[in-house]
């Protein structure tokens, strides 16, 4: 009977020897590696304006300014991921920083980003639990059963293999590309055609909680810009799932890195554009929406705007919505291949449990993916599916990474080029000509 649950859940065994057959290629990478960081999109402009709307409307003039500094940093992040995955194949941030911090280190980074992969799933499931429970009733009375069944069904499609699921994943992740980008061109030529594209928000009138001056303002923008840097949660996955991907897999990863980020630059810039093209107003209390109807329900950015580009095509509008909550959805699918693959790698240094190292009939690492998925349903359980109370864990994990990964390379670079006679390599690293 068990045997028989496990062939219908798992599917048939694989043959060692097919190892290769479940690599990836770039085209399925992208949605298994980068849906995360692609899917921050749809609330990283919404933080930006939430933050800012304590100052009133006229803060908004700040926004187009942080989300450039976002995407910059973005720009820098990704170009140094693209030199990782080149000189550091094997372990990403792990191996980067234990090979030049040393051994403490890497097991700092490594720790960091095991517990954020397992928040990422808890919060992204979460978040997307409530975004449907705000319009299925029953979906948000139950919001711990329904975060628990997205779980349990993820997992068992990351149990077929990284490459049934990339596949069962590249639909979606790629309708929400595909539709975000149509919904930016449409919007701005509508604009540049002379036609009305107005949210409905764009006539209400944005009233400032209190008067922000001075380091008040200073903090402001501070934390304006930490609420939209949210957009570089998941960029770290390529890097750590290079073993994931086909030959040449440094190639390959860095290539699928630079799509990312040329997709999240992209989408970033072109959303904040609308959204001052529309008008369109997302307040952090709803109470500063003065001329808002009596029980009005503020719409997310992302909904406002497709509501307003798509006024005279409404299916134009629910096919924005319907992709943008299930990349959501399917955000997590992220963290179920990258903490097998650096649960692995630790497993085999002799940091984590040997049985993490070992790959189940269907060539996955299939103990890390349980592993992942029942540490996500606890703290789904403990915190009864509230994105509020574990969104505060979320963000330490991502940025002591990035953090500790960038200091390793700068030292790794300092090493080789004191020794490195070659002009062009001095000056683009071995990454840009490898």
């Amino acid at each position: 009977m068990t045997s028989t649950v496990k062939r219908v859940v798992v599917g048939r065994a694989f043959r060692s020897d097919r190892l290769a057959d479940t690599l990836l290629p770039k085209r399925i990478a992208l949605p298994v590696f980068a849906s995360d960081a692609l899917s921050s999109v749809a609330y990283a402009p919404q933080g930006i304006f939430a933050a800012l709307s304590v100052a009133g409307l006229a803060a908004y003039a700040y926004a187009w300014w942080l989300a450039v500094l976002v995407c910059l940093v973005m720009v820098v992040v990704v170009a140094s991921y693209r030199q990782t995955v080149h000189a550091y194949p094997g372990g990403g941030h792990y191996e980067v920083a234990t090979v030049n911090l040393g051994p403490s280190f890497g097991l700092l980074v490594a720790s960091a980003l095991l517990v954020d992969y397992i928040l990422a799933v808890a919060v992204s499931t979460a978040a997307a639990v409530a975004n449907i429970g705000s319009a299925i009733e029953v979906v948000g009375a139950h919001p711990v059963w329904f975060s628990i069944v997205i779980i349990v069904l993820i997992s068992a499609l990351n149990l077929r293999g990284v490459r049934e699921s990339g596949s069962a994943f590249a639909i979606p992740v790629y309708a929400f590309i595909f539709s975000i980008l149509a919904m930016i061109v449409i919007g701005f030529v509508q604009y540049l055609l002379g036609m009305e594209v107005r949210a409905q928000s764009a006539n209400f009138q944005l009233h400032a909680e209190a008067g922000v001056v001075g380091v008040g303002l200073v903090l402001l923008l501070a934390k304006s810009f930490s609420s939209g840097s949210v957009a570089l949660t998941g960029v770290e996955a390529i890097s750590n799932g290079v073993p994931a991907f086909r030959e040449p897999k440094s190639r390959n990863a860095a290539t699928t890195l630079a799509l990312m980020a040329a997709l999240s630059v992209s989408m970033m810039l072109g959303l904040v554009g609308l959204t001052f093209l529309t008008g369109a107003q997302y307040a952090g209390n709803v109470t500063q929406l003065g001329g808002a109807p009596v029980g009005y329900s503020q719409k997310t950015l992302i909904a406002q705007i497709a509501e307003a580009v798509f006024a005279g095509f409404p299916v134009g509008f629910y096919v924005v919505s319907f992709a943008t909550g299930l990349i959501l959805v399917l955000a997590c699918n992220t963290a179920f291949n990258g903490f097998p693959v650096l649960g692995s790698i630790l497993a085999q240094d002799r940091f984590l449990p040997r049985q993490l190292h070992t790959r189940g009939d269907r060539l996955a690492f299939s103990n890390g993916i349980v592993f992942l998925a029942v540490s996500a349903g606890i703290l789904i359980v403990h915190f009864e599916a509230d994105v509020n109370s574990l969104i505060q864990l979320y963000i330490v994990g991502v940025f002591v990474s990035f953090t500790c990964s960038q200091a390793g390379m700068i030292r790794h670079w300092n090493r080789l080029l004191r020794a490195e006679s070659d002009a062009t390599t001095r000056r683009f690293g071995c990454g840009a000509v490898s």
